[in-house]
């Protein structure tokens, strides 16, 4: 029976110290996913794909974009990251010919999966691209730089 108070005094130590840590869920793409509130299946407000990294917060997604004109060709395949606020607007960054390019993506009104991006450098190249989604996690467009250099766009895996 000694042993008895020991114990509960061990386990009420463990529970204090435990009770400030947080685990926090992580996607693919090492971004938290917080789960929304929960909506039985079937209801009218759960998302068409249902899962709940899809209605957590922002996604980062791979960009890649392959040549499509001779000046493009003597670059070859550039590859960016875009991020997906899943609220109509988007960030993405890219290397360029040595050259960092930022900008934004932006849907097209009345749109819900058409949009515009464009990206400039501190050097002051500067980049356009239409595109269209098929999903959050994957689209498809067009880009073309400051240059004359155009590209097919691809987005996510």
């Amino acid at each position: 029976m000694k042993e008895l108070p020991g114990f509960a005094l061990k386990t009420t130590l463990l529970c204090a110290l435990l009770s400030g840590c947080y685990i926090i869920p992580m996607d693919q793409y090492g971004n938290p996913v917080y789960p929304g509130p929960y909506t039985p299946a079937g209801s009218s407000t759960e998302t068409q794909s249902g899962s709940v990294a899809e209605r957590a917060g922002p996604i980062t997604l791979s960009v890649r974009l392959y040549p499509n004109n001779e000046i493009a060709a003597e670059t070859g395949i550039v590859s960016g990251a875009v991020t997906n606020m899943l609220t109509g607007k988007g960030r993405f960054v890219l290397t360029y010919k040595g050259d960092t390019y930022s900008g934004e993506a932006t849907r097209v009104s009345d749109e819900e999966r058409r949009g515009v991006a464009s990206a400039f450098s501190q050097k002051g190249g500067y980049m356009s691209c239409e595109y269209q989604m098929n999903t959050p996690r994957q689209g498809a467009g067009t880009c073309t730089f400051s240059d004359g250099a155009e590209y097919k766009l691809h987005i996510g895996g």
